[in-house]
């Protein structure tokens, strides 16, 4: 018979949590009562875990440490969601552990999807605690407001009891928001002083309003939209303005970073964080930069009396900066904000790498003009103009290679009152790469600039272009001059904040050192362009130093070197026959070596590649190490630059020695192999040069022929000693093999015998089974008589003490009856005669039933003889 499956019952639930921590852990999945306990408390918070799950118990520690500082404002409590017995597992159904989710009274649940990290699990929880933060001055109005995450503010007047209309509703759509978006990038504040609210015109009682720095400011639209939680959320989500983001990654397979990076070449700053601390200084100074980049609109007419506050204290109202900034306005009467435009000359030769690169700026005079005009963007036909007077006069600023930065100035041919600069200097990217930033970001170039094309030059190195304000006017003097650098260039960036201390594996990926103690990094990713630049580390992470870094990468002609990333933690351990090819060693080992080098271009990932490793080192060791080199690289861990890219994998080439420059593919129809290899290599390594060979050359090929032979003759003996091995290995497996047959045999042989055994075994047991049958079928037959027969006899049994009593009762009352009989004869004749008569008939009823049970004891006690 097949046997039934068994299955082991799971092995009752512990307690996940100590029983000292202030974490209720109901560890049997009891959700109804968990329920119950949320119903006594105004914040909860669920932390739904399996015990066996690595992340849960991670997160153990963590969320008893929130507990420990919270546990009085706020109940935590633990639910087992993995015990099969458990409500929690039969109701909920998550897809991952553990589950954090928080209820405010009767809202909720508010999942929180951030790291599991204790101080960013209590910040969520405080946010959660007071979603709305209470602004009692203009001077916390505009701390409010400066923040770099958006805010939306609502005014209250709470001359009403309990609260004023609209506020609940206020209230519960901020804690939509936090439902919605976890990182709680929108704050929702509330004011309910008149005066204050005024300042950023709100007039009356429940209105909204979502401040926003580079735009227009908004107040919530109540003829249109109704004046709900819901509607109030999704309108401040809408239009809400994004000027730095935070990136979490979650830590698994995710296309969080490959969504953003698509929308464009990104600047990812990674700064330690601690979101419970009270000031960030780097924080601030970084949301400046942000702020100044994304700062299109430069009128702010908006907002005047509120934005002039926040202004005044900004370096930029610094009184020596304005004083500079006057006297170059009198030295230069221009605009303050002129159109400028970037003109790129002709390349003086067809191979050359050098242009004239000019900045071309639209001006306006300081003197008497019909009426002020403000034009908010540039004039179309202003630049039209601008380029055809400046292709007139190419010619005046030509020049092949010059280290000189020309200036000139132009009238225009339709107003009296505007003309044009232009700026120009000699760009050649392989000079600008070695030029380095810390020799020209302190210098001051004297520019002299003259008028009607006459220029005068002056001698000096080419400079960065952070320091261009020193030669081009359309910026001002001030730190502040990349004031709405993403509006007027075509490489806009988008600003990302990463926290160094949960993702710094990025920044390592990226190119940040491994050793450095204080994580700070910052780099640019430009998907479609495939580069990326890394800010060098020796420099501190400062306001400057990301504007100098902003700045470099918008221009045409970018300065910043591309970085390349290797991996040199990689080696191959094969006995270092195969040397491993990096990016830094990659021109070192494949163009200044003296060798012939074959490489192999090879990805983790795939599968065929690491089938060569074997063909790789059989090859590395027939092939003299003082003529070859076999290498390879592995593409996804190292840039390589574009003339030396694949896009197939794997891809082998072979740089001869003498002409590296002539590198050869191995042909793809050719199967990778030993033979083919070597054909492929003697063949490009052996062409004949155009040169003939003189005596010492022949006597070198022959000593390279007779050490290639002697290499070969070593290599074959090697091969005959392991076939030998080989020999003998095989002869021992045969007697293995024919001993294992041996005991194979004797083994069928016990196993016939055991199902002999077996089948004998299990007749016998059928047969013993056949009479258990019939033995247990003859027992119940005797049981049920047996029963009869007690049945029986109690009931006679009954029948014969009724009997005897019977008797004995008539017996007395016939004694009684002879001794009255004869006073009462006389007087009571007839009754008597009845009375006879009666208990004569009685007696004798009695006789016969006293022989009927006679007789039937008799037969019973005859029966039971018999049986």
């Amino acid at each position: 018979s097949r046997a039934k499956d068994v299955t082991m019952p799971a092995k009752l639930p512990v307690n996940f949590f100590s029983t000292r921590s202030p974490v209720i852990d109901l560890f049997r999945g009891q959700l109804d009562y968990a329920d119950q306990l949320r119903q006594n408390s105004e914040i909860v918070l669920y932390f739904f875990y399996a015990p066996w799950c690595g992340q849960s118990i991670a997160a153990r520690e963590e969320i008893e440490h929130v507990a420990s500082r919270l546990s009085d404002q706020v109940l935590f409590v633990a639910v087992n969601c993995w015990w099969n017995q458990g409500k929690c597992r039969k109701q909920k159904h998550f897809f991952y552990f553990p589950v954090i989710h928080l209820y405010h009274q009767s809202f909720g649940p508010i999942e929180y999807k951030g790291p599991m990290s204790a101080v960013y699990i209590e910040k969520f929880v405080r946010r959660v605690m007071t979603p709305l933060l209470y602004i009692s001055s203009r001077s916390k109005l505009l701390d409010f407001l400066s923040n770099y995450e958006p805010g939306v503010v609502g005014f209250f007047e709470f001359n009403a009891s309990p609260q004023p209309p609209g506020y609940l509703t206020f209230f519960t759509s901020a804690l939509h928001s936090l439902k919605k978006d976890y990182l709680g990038t929108i704050r929702f504040g509330v004011v309910t002083d008149k005066r204050v609210a005024e300042e950023i015109s709100l007039v009356h009682s429940g209105s909204v309003y979502l401040h926003r720095h580079a735009n227009t400011s908004l107040i919530y639209p109540k003829d249109i939209m109704n004046f709900t939680a819901e509607n109030i959320c999704k309108w401040a989500l809408e239009n809400r303005e994004m000027l730095i983001r935070w990136l979490r990654p979650h830590g698994g397979k995710s296309l969080l970073l490959n969504n953003e990076l698509k929308k464009g070449p990104a600047l990812l700053i990674f700064i330690p964080y601690n979101p419970l601390a009270e000031i960030h200084p780097l924080l601030d100074e970084i949301t400046k930069v942000a702020l100044e980049y994304h700062k299109c609109n430069k009128s702010q007419a908006a907002e005047p009396d509120l934005q002039h506050v926040g202004d005044s204290d900004s370096p930029a109202f610094d009184s020596s900066v304005t004083d500079a900034h006057l006297r170059l306005s009198e030295t230069f009467p221009i605009a303050k904000y002129p159109c400028c435009n970037t003109v790129v000359l002709p390349q003086w030769h067809s191979i050359s790498r050098t242009h004239n690169v000019c900045e071309l700026c639209v001006n306006q005079t300081l003197g008497v003009k019909p009426n002020k005009v403000h034009v908010p963007h540039c004039n179309f036909l202003e630049i039209e103009a601008a380029l055809d007077s400046f292709y007139l006069q190419e010619h005046t600023f030509f020049q092949v290679i010059s280290n000189t930065i020309e200036c000139s100035n132009f009238l225009s041919f339709y107003s009296p009152f505007s003309y044009y600069t232009a700026c120009c200097r000699t760009v050649n990217r392989h000079f600008l790469s070695f030029i380095s930033s810390e020799k020209t970001i302190f210098q001051t170039p004297k520019v002299a600039f003259s008028s009607h094309g006459k220029k005068d030059n002056t001698q000096f190195s080419i400079p960065h272009i952070e320091d261009r304000n020193c030669f081009i006017p359309d910026l001002n003097i001030s730190s502040t001059n990349i004031t709405g650098l993403s509006c007027r260039t075509n490489k806009t960036l988008n600003l990302y904040l990463l926290d160094s201390n949960l993702f710094w594996i990025y920044a390592e990926r990226l190119g940040a050192s491994r050793s450095t103690h204080l994580k700070e990094f910052a780099a640019i990713v430009d998907l479609k362009e495939e580069v990326h630049y890394v800010l060098d580390q020796n420099q501190s992470l400062v306001g400057p130093t990301l504007e100098n870094f902003i700045k470099n990468f918008s221009v045409l002609y970018s300065p910043l070197k591309r970085h390349l990333v290797d991996d040199p933690s990689v080696h191959f351990h094969e006995e270092n026959v195969v040397t491993e090819v990096t990016t830094n060693t990659f021109h070192e080992t494949v163009f200044l070596s003296a060798k012939n080098v074959l490489l192999l271009y090879y990805a983790q990932w795939c599968g065929f590649c690491a089938s060569l490793n074997h063909i790789f080192i059989q090859l590395a060791r027939l092939l003299p190490p003082d003529s070859f080199i076999v290498a390879r690289i592995d593409v996804t861990r190292n840039d390589l630059p574009w003339e030396f890219m694949t896009d197939r994998l794997p891809t082998i080439l072979f740089f001869p020695h003498q002409r590296k420059e002539q590198s050869v593919k191995f042909p793809e129809d050719f199967s990778v192999d030993l033979p083919n290899l070597l054909k492929f290599i003697l063949h490009h390594s052996s062409l004949s040069s155009s040169e003939p060979c003189t005596k010492e050359c022949l006597h070198k090929e022959a000593v390279l022929q007779q050490g290639h032979i002697s290499h070969l003759e070593r290599e074959i003996q090697k091969l005959r000693s392991e076939i030998s091995a080989l020999h003998q290995a095989h002869d021992q497996l045969e007697a293995q093999l024919s001993e294992a047959r041996r005991e194979e045999q004797r083994l069928q042989q016990q196993k016939h015998t055991l199902e002999k055994q077996h089948k004998t075994l299990q007749l016998h047991s059928e047969q013993l089974q056949a009479t258990y049958d019939q033995k247990n079928q003859e027992l119940l037959e005797m049981a049920e008589k047996l029963q009869e027969l007690a049945d029986a006899s109690e009931n006679l049994l009954k029948e014969n003490a009724l009997l005897r009593i019977l008797v004995a009762s008539r017996g007395g009352k016939l004694q009684s009856k002879d001794e009255i009989k004869e006073p009462l004869q006389s007087e009571q004749t007839l009754p008597e005669d009845n009375d006879i008569s009666l208990s004569t008939a009685t007696a004798a009823s009695e006789e016969k039933r006293i022989d009927n049970t006679d007789t039937i004891e008799t037969g019973h006690s005859s029966g039971n003889r018999t049986e």
